[in-house]
């Protein structure tokens, strides 16, 4: 199937974002973008992609273009998301955790466009607003620079389901893709003006352990045999573990409150790495439906259209599953492209993030991009020019920024990644020290060398804070936190023992009730 590149010259004229001019007489490419929750970046490339057999990422590869180093700018769902949609980054939207998003009237770029003449169409997860999640993902979040460690997932586990005829085991996101798929054939192709189909889905994400207390932490890795045999067991890796005792502290408590600082067989973490991939595999599946969709009606060679996911899932790489971390396998997430004009079999190794989605979506519409964004437009690259050679807001920086604020981490993470290094900074730069990656030469990062490279470490200190004044950030969302606790504390009146110690930390919190109420007194 060649895309070609019949609408090239109008995507050229997109770079410039000129006012409206001759260029109208050309029909704008609709846009689908298909984001799925939990999905690690490095499956679309080698190696990873020697574990699992993802057939459609696969297809946008040959019919598009490949980011090699695209990254979450919080690897977390809500913040994640709203990162995505706002095109800013999260220090700017203030979505310090799942509980805190976007307004529910913010401008998004499907807004924006909608607002320039496309037709617009949702199904599926969005999350990026406020007030959803559990009751125990925010008490976390704010709980925790509480002097006390208690686990707050279940212990992460596998189970089969079905057998190898059981294709739809996510029937959650079937049903939405199977909409998706209806809206295409029924709707888009008989529309007039081009549209902007977005399809949220739950997967990779891990399922609820009803075990582990109030609304379920998310531990269990479920498939079926039909996607178990997608992945290829041999070419699994199981990751090197750092001793307890040899943890930075932050990734000690992440561990800890994620239940997994027991101990683990090899054959547990292989099967619990082989039940993801195989999530994975389904989830490649629902992204095949909608492009099946797009050439069955004859849409797709007028049709830009993206996969990535809001962050990635560690499977237990430094003895974590989940997220909320700024590890590869967290915050390294999948972004292809393709589409009339979209370089074909391209890889860029350039390093971008979610907020770039919205300037390019509105590049791409040839709408004019706001000045404030934190993102840049990719579509330069996407056509195979010179990396910044047509920028709006002059070139794009050699870096990226992720920041994290919620539960699972005592202490807010802010992540810079330029070309070769990964840079983690903590709380206020000096109360938590910060680790240093060489990805070139440790791409699993085992070996944090901040104290070997103290210069690299001030350089990219001083650009992390030529970005976000971060001691300060840290020192408001600590305030944020404790502000938010009490409101709720004072909510539940006398009712308040009850439904802390009924949390997700039940299993330690009941305990030592007193203890851990205690622990809060001193804090508050």
């Amino acid at each position: 199937l060649g895309l070609g590149p019949g609408l090239g010259l109008l995507l050229m004229a997109a770079t410039t974002c000129a006012a409206p001019g001759p260029t109208r007489r050309f029909s704008r490419p609709n846009v689908v973008l298909v984001a799925c929750d939990s999905l690690d970046g490095r499956l679309t490339f080698h190696p990873g992609n020697q574990t699992v057999d993802l057939p459609f990422v696969n297809f946008m590869r040959r019919h598009g273009t490949l980011f090699l180093n695209a990254y979450t700018n919080s690897p977390i769902c809500c913040p994640s998301r709203a990162a995505m949609w706002s095109g800013l980054f999260t220090h700017l939207t203030e979505s310090w955790n799942n509980f805190k998003g976007l307004d529910p009237d913010y401008v998004t770029w499907m807004d924006l466009l909608q607002k320039h003449g496309y037709y617009t169409q949702k199904y599926g997860k969005l999350d990026y607003t406020s007030g959803h999640h559990s009751v125990s993902n925010r008490v976390e979040a704010w709980t925790r620079d509480v002097g006390f460690l208690l686990r707050q997932e279940g212990r992460p586990r596998v189970k089969l389901t079905g057998d190898r005829r059981h294709v739809r085991v996510m029937e959650a996101d079937w049903r939405v893709t199977d909409k998706a798929v209806a809206w295409i054939r029924e709707e888009a192709v008989n529309l007039t003006q081009p549209f902007a189909l977005y399809l949220g889905l739950n997967l990779p994400h891990p399922y609820p352990s009803p075990d582990a207390g109030e609304n379920f932490g998310s531990s269990t890795f479920l498939t079926s045999p039909y996607w178990l045999e997608k992945v290829t067991y041999e070419a699994i890796k199981i990751p090197t573990w750092s001793s307890l005792s040899e943890m930075h502290p932050v990734d000690y408590y992440s561990s800890y409150t994620k239940n997994c600082t027991g101990e683990f067989t090899k054959q547990e973490v292989r099967n619990i790495r082989a039940f993801y991939y195989a999530m994975c595999a389904e989830t490649d599946a629902m992204l095949g439906e909608i492009i099946s969709s797009l050439r069955d009606t004859g849409l797709l060679k007028k049709t830009i259209v993206m996969f990535t996911s809001d962050h990635g899932e560690l499977a237990m790489e430094h003895r974590q599953f989940y997220k909320m971390s700024m590890y590869e396998g967290s915050a390294h997430v999948p972004l292809l492209v393709m589409g009339p004009g979209i370089e074909e079999q391209q890889q860029v190794s350039t390093v971008v993030s979610l907020v770039d989605i919205y300037p390019t979506v509105l590049d791409l519409a040839r709408i004019p991009v706001p000045q404030n964004l934190s993102g840049h437009s990719l579509l330069p690259m996407l056509l195979g020019k010179a990396e910044g050679e047509v920028s709006h807001r002059g070139p794009r920086p050699p870096w990226v920024l992720s920041e994290f604020h919620g539960c699972n981490v005592n202490a807010s993470t802010y992540m810079l990644r330029t070309d070769r290094w990964k840079y983690i900074a903590y709380s206020d730069g000096v109360s938590v020290p910060p680790q240093l990656f060489d990805l070139s030469a440790d791409p699993d990062e085992l070996t944090n060398v901040a104290k070997k490279f103290p210069v690299t470490v001030h350089s990219l200190d001083k650009i992390l804070r030529s970005v976000v004044n971060y001691p300060k950030v840290s020192s408001s969302v600590r305030d944020y936190n404790k502000r938010q606790f009490i409101g709720w504390k004072q909510s539940l009146g006398q009712n308040y023992s009850g439904v802390i110690a009924n949390l997700r930390w039940h299993q330690d919190w009941l305990k030592e009730p007193k203890k851990y109420e205690n622990a809060i007194d001193k804090w508050l």
